[in-house]
């Protein structure tokens, strides 16, 4: 395993104290609008890994909120996972095969593995964290990871796991220690430690497997990818905005508003190819952990946008999102008058937890999306993404 139990050097107790006191309220799986706490994107000074090399000590630390320092004597062999955008990273880095868990396999889109040769997962084998009653600790027991990729606060604010503090600290003494923080949105008033984007969160889980080379690779192949599209992009006032939405059904009649503006990782692929929010102005907020309220076409007419992205379809195609959802409301009465129906401009909303390669999917889909006579085809050479990914 990855660290020895008995020697473990981890979570400080006053860091845990911290980290994990009270329960602020429920949490939901959707995003939402405001943000509460500082959103740090930048990397402190206490925030770094400390590595100690020497030939009497081969172990390794890193330090995430709000977890704190985590040491290691070894890369673990076998992981517990909640949140699909973590796993996407453990994959990238050539590790999926630690992946022990996932909280809801559903959440989890893998389809992309598919046009990378030599990347595959067995979502099948992962095992889904959350039952009928929640999530019991019992379960972290008979995985028996040497690693809990969790942020630790999600498990215990979310009422409807069931977990409480002393849940956790059992579980970190006694099977193996949490390190994760929730990234996939910034509206939780319990999130009151510091955030990561979607590459400082992947370079923490590059440091736990030791993939820092590969990880510098994939970031460079990003990095060039979204500069290359970003140069191709028409001017910002020839951007089209977007209302981001959540409905499930396929003859929707409300829907659960997100605020498009909100700096959670799984708007990135939205900001990097520039589409803006449709509500901003209108004083409609967005879903959030207080907000549960929705919108009908009648309020989507008033702001009738440019487009409209509907979560909650990730498992269609394009071709059977249009056949279904797009079809019902070009028939509807009033969905009809919408200019994003009228002019086709109906787009499925992309999962809420994307990771990082799946990102680079989810760019390509929006930028030939809503820009198809800048961008059409295939947008990045998959070949060296799976050879990077693979090596």
């Amino acid at each position: 395993m990855g660290f020895n139990r008995r020697q473990f050097v981890g979570i400080g107790a006053s860091a845990l104290a911290t980290g994990l006191a009270g329960c602020a309220g429920s949490s939901t799986e959707d995003d939402g609008t405001t943000t509460t706490t500082a959103e740090a994107s930048t990397t402190t000074e206490s925030d770094t890994t400390e590595e100690t090399t020497t030939a009497a000590d081969a172990s390794y630390t890193v330090n995430m909120a709000p977890a704190g320092d985590v040491t290691f004597d070894k890369p673990p062999e076998s992981v517990a996972h909640y949140f699909p955008d973590y796993a996407d990273m453990a994959v990238a880095l050539g590790h999926g095969d630690t992946i022990t868990s996932i909280g809801l396999p559903s959440r989890y889109h893998t389809d992309h593995y598919g046009e990378l040769d030599g990347v595959s997962l067995d979502k099948s084998s992962l095992t889904k964290l959350i039952g009928d009653a929640g999530i019991s600790k019992e379960v972290f027991y008979q995985l028996d990871s040497d690693l809990h990729m969790i942020d630790p606060r999600w498990l215990v604010e979310n009422n409807a796991f069931k977990l409480e503090s002393s849940d956790i600290d059992e579980v970190r003494e006694n099977v193996a220690p949490f390190l994760g923080n929730a990234i996939f949105r910034r509206t939780d008033s319990w999130h009151d430690y510091q955030y990561y984007t979607l590459y400082e969160a992947f370079e923490k889980v590059a440091q736990v497997h030791q993939e820092q080379e590969k990880f510098q690779r994939l970031k460079s192949f990003h990095d060039q990818y979204i500069t290359d599209v970003q140069t191709k992009l028409p001017g910002p006032n020839s951007r089209p905005n977007a209302l981001l939405c959540w409905q499930a059904k396929n003859e929707p009649e409300s829907f659960y508003p997100y605020r498009l503006s909100g700096k959670g990782t799984n708007k990135k692929a939205f900001h990097d190819v520039g589409i803006t929010d449709a509500l901003s102005g209108t004083g409609v907020q967005g879903l959030s952990e207080s907000d549960r309220g929705t919108i009908d076409y009648e309020t989507m007419l008033e702001v009738d946008p440019d487009s409209i992205l509907l979560r909650g379809h990730e498992g269609k195609t394009r071709k059977e999102f249009e056949n279904t959802v797009l079809k019902f409301m070009k028939n509807h009465e009033v969905a009809s008058q919408l200019r994003a129906v009228e002019n086709g401009k109906v787009f499925r909303g992309g999962p809420i937890y994307p990771g990082p390669l799946h990102h680079l999917f989810l760019v390509e889909r929006y930028a030939t999306g809503y820009f198809p006579e800048k961008f059409s085809g295939k947008l990045f050479d998959r070949d060296e993404l799976a050879s990077i990914v693979t090596a």
